[in-house]
């Protein structure tokens, strides 16, 4: 899934491709955000993004759902 991070006085985003399923990466966000910790993410190699709370603009999560291949609906 990919969650797109908007840091505040940042032109371009933060992207990463995470396996944690989109109720986890959400309940991570408010936590940080509730709490001023920083957010932190695993993405689907292993690497942690940590990003500070204070900075956050946006989260953008998408879902689950990985983009088929081919022709039809």
């Amino acid at each position: 899934m990919e969650v797109r991070i908007g840091v505040q006085h940042v032109a371009r985003e933060v992207v990463i491709e995470s396996n944690q399923p989109p109720n986890e990466v959400r309940t991570l966000v408010s936590k940080a955000l509730s709490s001023g910790e920083p957010l932190e993410l695993t993405d689907e190699r292993g690497h942690t993004v940590i990003v500070p709370a204070n900075v956050l603009g946006y989260i953008d999560i998408g879902s689950e759902q990985r983009g088929r291949v081919g022709f039809g609906g």
